[in-house]
């Protein structure tokens, strides 16, 4: 009688993950949630440390004399403030460990609601600075960065565009895409208006912004100087010779 044919071994057993269990071996994820609003005048503390923060790393700290009360006087000057996008603007970059609310209705009147955008980091980030910028909001809330700009206009192309003056992004949170944010803020309101072009100066020697500015699509001109006339020189009747 012929022996019996050995039985195959038992399939392998799969075990039955439920949908939103997160395996063993995927990383923990630290989610970081941005957002870039118009900044008013209660944002002036902040905007002045940051501006500090700026020419120092520009190493121009000591041509820096704007005060709170300058800056208050000349962004938000009352009684009768210009409309948004008609005078000088500042967008401010704020980041929590908690998602943001969705904006209002009553806060799109200015044809500008804030951008919000959520990060999924390794690691948290690390502020040491993390109290002296919370923000007027209250909460968890960081102001990480701004950038200031205001209309100019283009007579090759008969549009207006923006001109973006300054563009900061505290160091902790740098790499992270925080200055593209801010960037495609700007754009976007340009878009929205209807203008033509953004347009800012970079220092020669900031190699990494360079590099970051050809990466998102900007035109860096080689064949441009800044031209200025500041304090006494104002007066060129008075010091032409």
């Amino acid at each position: 009688m012929a022996a019996a044919a050995p039985q195959p071994p038992p399939p392998p057993f799969l075990a039955t993950i439920p949908e939103n269990t997160v395996p063993e071996t995927a990383p923990f994820r630290h989610p970081l949630y941005a957002r870039i609003r118009l900044a008013t005048i209660l944002d002036v503390p902040h905007i002045h440390k940051l501006i500090h923060q700026l020419a120092t790393f520009e190493r121009l700290a000591h041509q820096c004399t704007a005060t709170e009360a300058s800056l208050a006087a000349t962004l938000f000057p009352s009684p009768n403030p210009p409309p948004p996008f008609t005078s000088f603007n500042v967008f401010i970059l704020e980041v929590s460990p908690d998602p943001f609310p969705p904006p209002a209705p009553q806060e799109d009147t200015t044809n500008s609601s804030p951008l919000l955008k959520t990060l999924h980091l390794d690691l948290p980030i690390e502020d040491s600075e993390k109290e002296i910028f919370r923000s007027e909001i209250g909460g968890d809330v960081v102001v990480a960065g701004f950038v200031l700009f205001f209309p100019k206009y283009s007579t090759y192309l008969a549009k207006p565009g923006f001109h973006i003056e300054d563009l900061f992004v505290r160091e902790p949170y740098r790499k992270h895409g925080f200055g593209k944010m801010l960037i495609t803020a700007v754009a976007g309101q340009a878009v929205k208006m209807g203008y033509g072009m953004v347009e800012w100066v970079v220092l020669d020697w900031n190699v990494n912004a360079i590099q970051f500015y050809e990466r998102i699509g900007t035109k860096v001109y080689q064949d441009k100087r800044i031209c200025r006339l500041t304090g006494e020189d104002l007066d060129v009747e008075g010091s032409a010779k």
